[in-house]
């Protein structure tokens, strides 16, 4: 039944979006949104992620690191992910070249029910993301997987070893959002979820994790991971990236 309703929503998104991107286009970087729809997550906490994303994607800064890029345009796909099951493209591979694009980007974003739903799957995850990045038709001068996640726990699936591994052969990079805050969509663990995503999924040249410790810092992490990402992040830079290091001016620079 689950199966049967992912197929009949899916073929609403793509009915309805508009702005999915066409064959063959070169662009400076294909980013896969891999945002955490797991059991740890409910309905309330979804909106508030989507929302993050939907408020960045339109943001001057990102949309000026855009422009500056080689081709000043990326192709952007948001995926909710739960178990080994579950990975849900909630919006499909759209190009983003300026505000306009951005925006219908964020309005599909936030109008799509919940799709992905179980225990953590993470390898899972990543293998779909490297999946939607090697079977489109896009030409990224760079490859990114951008993972977000309360916790580092594998459940089921293939391991995260074996997906990251698979993921960095390719030739794709990983970048992680650490979440922790418990008011948005993070949980309290038992370990420093930072080092974990550095040392288990992160991956790739000038990769590096981001951290959201409560509601007002989660816009603004997830905004700041854009920049860097689309931008040209130096190889020398922590792989840790706090609030306090504003490194995103000298990609806006």
């Amino acid at each position: 039944m689950r199966t049967f309703i992912r197929s009949i929503l899916t073929t609403f998104i793509f009915l309805t979006f508009s702005g999915v991107a066409s064959a063959n286009q070169e662009v400076d970087v294909e980013l896969v949104f891999l945002a955490d729809a797991s059991g740890s997550i409910d309905d309330a906490e979804i909106k508030f992620q989507r929302r993050g994303y939907a408020e960045a994607i339109v943001h001057p800064d990102v949309l000026n690191a855009i422009a500056k890029g080689l081709l000043q345009k990326i192709a952007v796909t948001y995926v909710e992910w739960g178990d080994s099951q579950s990975q849900e493209v909630v919006v499909p591979w759209t190009i983003i070249d300026g505000l306009e694009s951005a925006k219908n980007f964020a309005a599909a974003l936030e109008k799509t029910p919940r799709l992905a739903f179980g225990p953590n799957a993470i390898g899972s995850a990543i293998a779909f993301g490297q999946k939607l990045i090697e079977e489109n038709d896009l030409k990224g001068l760079r490859r990114v997987i951008d993972f977000s996640g309360d916790s580092a726990n594998n459940w089921n699936g293939i391991s995260i070893a074996e997906a990251r591994k698979s993921a960095l052969e390719a030739g794709i990079i990983i970048n992680g959002l650490a979440i922790l805050c418990r008011d948005c969509n993070g949980r309290p663990v038992l370990y420093d979820l930072e080092k974990a995503f550095a040392e288990q999924i992160i991956g790739g040249p000038a990769s590096f994790v981001v951290t959201a410790d409560n509601m007002e810092s989660f816009a603004g992490a997830v905004r700041r991971k854009m920049i860097l990402e689309i931008g040209l992040r130096p190889l020398y830079a922590p792989r840790i990236v706090t609030l306090e290091v504003d490194e995103t001016k000298r990609i806006l620079n």
